[in-house]
C-alpha cells in the first residue's frame, strides 16, 4: 500500500491540464515550471506524510505566484519551511502572507508534526492561474472562479483532482474550505453536484485575515483551532 507521501508526490508529478483556457489566462503549474520544486515536495511530504493514516482535508482556492506557485507546498514560503519544517531552500526565496497566519496557527495547536499528522492542505484547483490583464505587461493572480469561462473549463479537472486525493485515504466526512465568500459558494456548488464530502466547513481565508483583520489574528487562530477541533 502506498504511503500518503508517495501518493501526493505522484499526484503532483502528474498534474497537467490539456484543455483550452480563456484568452489572457495563463496556467501556473509549479511542478512543471521549476524542477527543484518536485524535490522540495518530496522532502516535505516524505517528512510529514510517510504513513497511511487518514487525515482531513483543508482546501484553499488555487496556487498563487508567491505561495504554492513558488514552493509547491500550499500556504507555505521558504522562510517558514526553513524555520518550522527544517527544509532549507537555497535556490530561491519567497514570502507569502497567508503562510504567516497558517504557521502561527499550526504552532498554536502544538507544532507541525501534530498538525500534519491530522490534516492535509491543498487547493480546490491544484493548478494556479495568472492574468496578463488588458495591457499584457503585468501578471497577477487569478482564481478558478473569476470568470465563468475558466470555471467551466476547469470544472472536470477540479472534480477529478479532489476525487483522486480523497482516494489517498483522506476523510470524505468533512472538508474545510479556506474562504468564507466566493470560494465557499463555488465549492458548495461543486459538492452539491458531485457529493464529494458529507460536510464542508468554511474558514476565513488567511490572506483576508492578514490584510484586513491583522489586529484580531489571535481571535482567528482560536476560531481555526475550534473549527479543526485542535483546542
Amino acid at each position: 500500500m502506498k504511503t500518503i507521501a508517495e501518493s501526493v508526490v505522484a499526484f503532483n508529478k502528474s498534474l497537467s491540464f490539456t484543455g483550452v483556457l480563456p484568452k489572457g489566462i495563463n496556467l501556473l503549474n509549479p511542478f512543471k515550471n521549476n524542477p527543484a520544486i518536485l524535490k522540495i515536495s518530496e522532502e516535505f511530504y516524505g517528512k510529514y506524510y510517510n504513513d497511511t493514516k487518514p487525515r482531513r482535508m483543508i482546501l484553499g482556492i488555487n496556487p498563487g505566484r508567491h505561495g504554492a506557485g513558488v514552493t509547491g507546498i500550499p500556504f507555505s514560503d521558504t522562510k517558514r519551511l526553513k524555520e518550522f519544517c527544517g527544509i532549507n531552500i537555497t535556490q530561491f526565496s519567497s514570502h507569502e502572507l497567508s503562510s504567516v497566519f497558517i504557521y502561527d496557527m499550526i504552532m498554536a495547536c502544538g507544532g507541525v508534526r501534530k498538525f500534519y499528522n491530522k490534516f492535509y492542505i491543498n487547493s480546490i484547483c491544484p493548478l494556479g492561474f495568472t492574468s496578463s490583464g488588458t495591457t499584457g505587461t503585468r501578471e497577477k493572480n487569478y482564481n478558478y472562479y473569476d470568470s465563468p469561462a475558466l470555471y467551466k473549463a476547469m470544472y472536470p479537472f477540479i472534480v477529478k483532482s479532489i476525487r483522486r486525493q480523497i482516494a489517498f485515504g483522506f476523510s470524505s466526512e468533512v472538508c474545510y474550505c479556506m474562504g468564507m465568500g466566493t470560494n465557499y459558494k463555488f465549492f458548495m456548488k461543486i459538492n452539491e453536484n458531485e457529493k464529494l464530502f458529507n460536510e464542508i466547513i468554511p474558514l476565513e481565508h488567511p490572506r483576508f485575515i492578514m490584510q484586513y483583520r491583522l489586529k484580531k489574528k489571535d481571535e482567528y487562530i482560536k476560531k481555526y483551532l475550534e473549527a479543526l477541533k485542535l483546542h
